[in-house]
């Protein structure tokens, strides 16, 4: 993806090849349920998905869909990544297995509810 910066997920998604953008719509269909309140952005030159702060990223590669929770994310779900390639803020779902949408529902709602927590304590009493 070494063009313009996509303006919306619908743009960077068609800029895969067709099995990667099916595969990038089902993560983005994922997330959308599991944070329905959550807003589409383009963060970084990757698809995110945006409540107060910014819940996730995601973004399609070559042999793999990278997920962006952040470290919070990865750190309260990595017991849970033994089979893949993770780091302290990301983890690589290959193209050639299936994708663990159970998973990626999982750490969305945790970051949705992280999002909020984090949304009260902020507001005054």
């Amino acid at each position: 993806m070494d063009q313009l910066k996509p303006e919306n997920i619908d743009q960077y998604i068609s800029s895969f090849p067709a099995e990667t953008q099916k595969t990038l719509q089902k993560v983005r269909k994922t997330i959308r349920q599991a944070a329905p309140e959550a807003k589409e952005v383009i963060s970084y030159g990757m698809p995110a998905f945006k409540q107060h702060t910014v819940l996730v990223y995601f973004a399609g590669y070559a042999k793999h869909i990278g997920f962006y929770p952040t470290s919070s994310g990865i750190e309260a779900f990595k017991d849970q990544f033994e089979n893949y390639k993770w780091s302290k803020g990301a983890v690589q779902f290959p193209l050639d297995k299936p994708l663990p949408l159970d998973l990626i529902t999982r750490i969305t709602k945790f970051k949705v509810e992280r999002d909020l927590e984090k949304t009260k304590k902020k507001k005054p009493a």
